[in-house]
Parts: structure tokens; C-alpha cells; sequence
């Protein structure tokens, strides 16, 4: 259990860190903004905390106190959560309103600190087993224990009660982002302050709940982590968007590549640049524009060749959706058409005979999407032959 609970605060500690290393890393151009400063703080109270939370799973003695790593770790997340709210008001709004609030929430901050530390020592923290921290029976250290665990839910409520509001306030989708996650860690945060209090409270009533203790760890862990996502995320959501959007455009435009060799070797006037021209990762979105335009062009070459009774054997069944049947009948007729095309038969009834059914092609995503199901069936075609 107790390698469980120290795992627990490795992981919390390592993503405070690495949440840390990633915003100093932009002190040079943000350092004169106070938000940026408070977050900063934030992080540092943050790693200290969970590393002290890891000292004291050794057991044993800091700087000669007993126990001291135990207060330690109390106080700074007591600091960590209050510079918490202060940052959450900083990001909402920088008016009167939040010049006060935060003064307010600085006072019981450090009144609470106080308090913590006057407790500690008047149970004689330092002179008592690690273990009476997990819960005990005894007045003063128990007082002290469900002080520590409201200064903690208290913030998870408040920070829980304000995301909503202020994510629907601010215009910066990151930063709406953010305060959604930030308000979920809230969530699992007051979790660990419920499961922590089981603990204290069955402990100092002498009841042993098992396994089950390591709970608080886990919620605790698992929050933390989200925390230092929820901090860092107004900062690198935009470039992780992107990413996202260039692996799916690359997805796109290597799905959609059996359909265009075929096309293009059929009719290699569709292509505006050789197939073997230098692509870069920059001009992807343009490659993929053309692979779409050349596509349709090669299926209008088509025509002629083109099949109306043509449904193909061994599509999907009743079922599928309508649309990946109409996908797979689309593919089937290309195939074909390819075929008669080479061996120069045009079918009695083709599609020139017809109306020209295309789709509307105005809404590009919903093109990429229908074409690269198109291709997908049109893949498996071959496959199957």
C-alpha cells in the first residue's frame, strides 16, 4: 500500500515539474504579466508540495523535525490552492472585484498556515508516528488533520462553482478549454478530500477500511495531473490543435491516395503537378485541396464509363448506414468504369444518361470525409480482387 501511495506521489510530483519546466520556459517573453507570475508560484508551491509528500513516505526525520516534511507538505498545498483561486480570479477579470477577493483569499491563506502550524506543534507533531497522520483518535492532531482537509475542499468548490461561469465569459477557445478541465479537477480533487476524510475518520475510530485507503493517493494523483494540464493548457492547446489537424489531413491525403493512382493513371491530365514533385510538410492542406479537385475531375472523366445499375457484389449489408452503402456502390461503379474505360466499352446506361448527382462540394470538410469513405470501399474492392 504504502509503495502504492509513494507511486502516487511520484507521478503527482514529476507532472508538476514537467508543468513547471514548460512555463519557464516562456518566462523571457510573459515574466512582466502578474497572471504569469502567480502561476508560476503556483507550480513551484505545487512541486514542493508533492515532493514533500514523498520525502515523508521515507519516514524518518527533515532538517531534524519529525515529521516536518508532513507540515511542510500541509502548508504549501494549502499556498498551492489558494494561489490556485488567485490565478482562476486573474484569468476572469482585473478589476476591484478581484483586487479584493484575492486579498481575501490571501489573508485565510495565511491564517490557515498559521493555524496548521500552531496545531502541529501544540499535538506534538514531531514527537508522534507517521502513521497518526493517516488519522488518530487524539483531539488536537485530529483537529488539525480536518483543517488541513477543508482548506483543500473548500477551493475544489469554489474553483468547481466559477469555471462554468467563466469559461462562458472569455472569447479564447484554449483558454475556455481550460477552465472545463480545470473544473473537472475540481471534481476529482473534492474526491480526494472525501476520501481522505473517510480515512482520518475510520482510523480515529478505529476502523480499518483495507485497501481502500489508498484511494485519497489515486484521486489526489489523478487530479494533480490534470491540474498542471488545466495550468499549462491555454499555452499549448493552440499548437496541439494544429498537430491534430495535421495528422488528420495527412490521414486524409494518404486514404485518398489508391483512389487518385488509379484515377490519375486513367486519365493523367487531372494532375496539376507530376506525382512525383517535392512535397513539404507546410503545403499539405494545398496537396490535399488538389488530391480532392483531381479526384473529381478523374471521376468526371469517368462518365461515359459509368454503370447507373452497378451496385457491386459483397457490399455492406442492410445493416451498414445508407451512406457507406451508397459509398461502396460509388466505388464499385469507379472500378468498373476504370475497367470498361481500358477495354473502351461504354455501358448502355451510363450516368451521361442521367442527371450529374455529384454531392455539394461547398463544404470541403464533409467533401474529405465522404471521399475518403469512397476510397476506403474502392480499397477493399481491391482487396477482394
Amino acid at each position: 500500500m504504502n509503495a502504492t501511495r509513494t507511486l502516487c506521489f511520484a507521478i503527482a510530483a514529476l507532472s508538476s515539474y514537467a508543468a513547471l519546466v514548460y512555463r519557464l520556459s516562456q518566462a523571457r517573453r510573459s515574466w512582466k504579466d502578474s497572471a504569469y507570475r502567480t502561476l508560476i508560484a503556483t507550480l513551484v508551491l505545487q512541486c514542493l508540495t508533492f515532493t514533500m509528500g514523498a520525502v515523508a513516505m521515507g519516514g524518518g526525520t527533515f532538517l531534524g523535525v519529525g515529521n516536518l516534511a508532513i507540515l511542510v507538505m500541509h502548508l504549501s498545498a494549502v499556498a498551492f490552492c489558494v494561489s490556485a483561486q488567485i490565478i482562476l480570479l486573474r484569468w476572469a477579470a482585473a478589476d476591484e472585484e478581484t483586487v479584493r477577493r484575492t486579498r481575501y483569499w490571501l489573508v485565510t491563506g495565511i491564517a490557515l498556515d498559521v493555524l496548521l502550524a500552531a496545531l502541529f506543534f501544540l499535538a506534538d507533531g514531531p514527537g508522534r508516528p507517521t502513521s497518526d497522520f493517516d488519522g488518530t483518535s487524539e483531539p488536537l492532531l485530529l483537529t488539525y488533520l480536518l483543517f488541513f482537509i477543508v482548506s483543500q475542499a473548500v477551493p475544489c468548490v469554489s474553483i468547481y462553482r466559477q469555471c462554468g461561469p467563466y469559461a462562458r465569459m472569455t472569447d479564447n477557445a484554449s483558454l475556455r478549454q481550460a477552465l472545463r478541465l480545470l473544473s473537472v479537477t475540481a471534481v476529482v480533487l473534492f474526491l480526494y478530500c472525501l476520501a481522505r476524510t473517510v480515512n482520518i475518520l475510520t482510523a480515529a475510530g478505529g476502523v480499518d477500511i483495507g485497501a481502500w485507503k489508498v484511494a485519497a493517493s489515486v484521486f489526489s494523483a489523478a487530479g494533480i495531473v490534470m491540474l498542471s494540464l488545466s495550468l499549462t493548457m491555454s499555452s499549448w492547446s493552440p499548437s496541439a490543435t494544429r498537430l491534430l489537424d495535421w495528422a488528420r489531413t495527412y490521414r486524409s491525403y494518404r486514404a485518398l491516395y489508391p483512389l487518385w493512382r488509379d484515377l490519375y493513371e486513367s486519365s493523367p491530365d487531372i494532375a496539376l503537378e507530376p506525382p512525383g514533385a517535392s512535397a513539404s510538410v507546410s503545403d499539405l492542406d494545398y496537396r490535399l485541396h488538389r488530391r480532392v479537385v483531381e479526384i473529381r475531375d478523374g471521376w468526371r472523366d469517368l462518365r461515359p464509363y459509368i454503370d447507373r445499375t452497378t451496385h457491386g457484389a459483397g457490399g455492406p449489408g442492410q445493416e451498414a448506414s445508407e451512406e457507406s452503402r451508397q459509398a461502396f456502390t460509388e466505388a464499385a461503379q469507379i472500378k468498373q468504369a476504370l475497367v470498361a474505360k481500358r477495354t473502351g466499352t461504354v455501358p448502355q446506361d451510363s450516368k451521361d444518361d442521367g442527371e450529374f448527382d455529384d454531392r455539394d462540394t461547398d463544404n470541403f470538410t464533409a467533401e474529405v470525409a465522404w471521399l475518403t469513405k469512397v476510397a476506403a470501399a474502392y480499397s477493399k474492392l481491391g482487396t477482394a480482387s
